[in-house]
């Protein structure tokens, strides 16, 4: 682990995000590094231009961090043409990194002008997933990489903290998830946590989804989003929502209210996971899961409920580290059963069921018995809690323990 300070500020290398970025730097490709407030991105930022430097000490960096008051004036893409245009020096390699790029209005004009010229190496930030779709998709289209960042995996959350494996510590990140700045909180003041995250969360809600959204309904957007919480794991279809809405006496259409979580997604809060037919090999558009992208926010949208459903904290965990690893997530679906993940990268594929215990022989049939009835041969696993010495294959089915997958760097 690479640590070290950088303009007063304590930066910790997440290598996994850094060797992705790098290995695309200099290819005529701009690199969006996307993902919820306050995973890491702008650190990751500042990271990879401390390592352009050292690299190649001629490099002309600029450096934009729109959180800072001394860019508020870049409020569009003329002022940053503007602001751009003494800044580039034909004679140098230049590297453009703009944090918090969304707040630039047409900022994609700017980005498509100088990756057309080649002019500079473009690496930007964003925590909202529809903008950065939508403009870059249209005007920038098979000419960026999206890079995903996540809250930190169990193996970085070791790390930062100073933990070694162990339950206690495989407890403390099912608790309180894994943003970074936590680490400088430290683990021991359960209050001060659980204020950061709130405060994080409101940061989220206010900047990504009342303001760029435009929900005007508050109250009911964050109970949609607790009753997420509450049914992590569980298909939410449109049916489950009206019985929802209704149950809290609230008039709204089920159409609304998946927009609603839609713009969640957009801010990176939920992801939405679609089901795959396994035998049919299609996936279907109905009825979908949604699993958070920290689990420290899910537990506060759980609040005092969070310790009693540790099963679909499990569930959560798996889906998030399936994700850190790279892979392309579904619910898998079959005939007369489920499998909670089915999992792509690249041509391999593996399925994965995650479960609280395998405390006795039905336990066992349950949980690896639809993993037995998909025909084919590629991998498959059960991921439970067990201690790690306990769990055991079954019939050429791995089972792992929790802290076993999480460490798993290639599965």
């Amino acid at each position: 682990m690479r640590f070290y300070t950088f303009a007063g500020m304590e930066i910790i290398t997440r290598k996994i995000y850094i060797d992705k970025i790098v290995k695309f730097l200099n290819k005529g490709m701009i690199l969006a590094l996307t993902g919820q407030r306050r995973v890491g991105k702008s650190y990751i930022l500042k990271d990879l231009a401390q390592i352009i430097a050292s690299q190649d000490p001629q490099a002309n960096i600029i450096y934009i961090n729109k959180e800072k008051k001394k860019y508020d004036g870049l409020c569009s893409h003329i002022e940053l043409d503007n602001y751009l245009k003494d800044k580039i020096d034909f004679g140098k390699a230049n590297y453009l990194l703009i944090d918090e790029v969304q707040d630039i209005a047409g900022f994609e004009n700017t980005l498509r002008s100088l990756n057309a010229d080649e002019e500079c190496q473009i690496v930007i930030t964003g925590s909202n997933a529809k903008m950065l779709s939508s403009e870059l998709s249209t005007y920038l289209g098979g000419r960026y990489i999206d890079i995903h960042i996540q809250s930190l995996s169990y193996s970085e959350f070791l790390e930062f903290h100073g933990l070694p494996d162990s339950q206690a510590s495989l407890d403390k990140y099912l608790t309180y998830g894994g943003l970074p700045h936590l680490y400088r909180l430290g683990l021991d003041n359960k209050d001060m946590i659980w204020e950061y995250i709130q405060n994080i969360y409101n940061t989220i809600v206010l900047k990504d989804v009342i303001e760029r959204e435009g929900i005007r309904n508050v109250t009911l957007f964050e109970n949609l989003l607790s009753f997420v919480s509450d049914n992590v794991g569980q298909l939410v279809s449109g049916t489950a929502i009206s019985k929802y809405l209704k149950s809290n006496k609230v008039e709204l259409t089920p159409l609304t209210a998946l927009n609603y979580l839609k713009s969640a997604s957009n801010a990176y809060i939920i992801n939405k996971i679609p089901r795959y037919d396994i035998h049919g090999k299609k996936l279907l558009e109905t009825n979908d899961k949604y699993f958070f992208e920290d689990l420290g926010l899910r537990n506060l949208l759980v609040g005092s409920n969070r310790e009693k459903d540790i099963e679909k904290v499990i569930e959560n965990a798996v889906y998030l580290h399936l994700k850190n690893l790279g892979y392309k997530v579904w619910v898998g679906i079959l005939p007369n059963g489920e499998v909670d993940f089915v999992a792509e990268k690249n041509d391999d594929k593996i399925y994965v069921q995650a479960t609280y215990l395998i405390i006795n022989d039905q336990t066992r049939e349950r949980e690896f018995g639809n993993l037995l009835d998909i025909p084919d041969n590629f991998r498959k696993y059960v991921v439970s809690m067990d201690p790690m010495s306990a769990p055991r294959d079954y019939r050429g089915i791995r089972h792992l323990s929790l802290r076993q997958f999480l460490l798993t760097s290639e599965l």
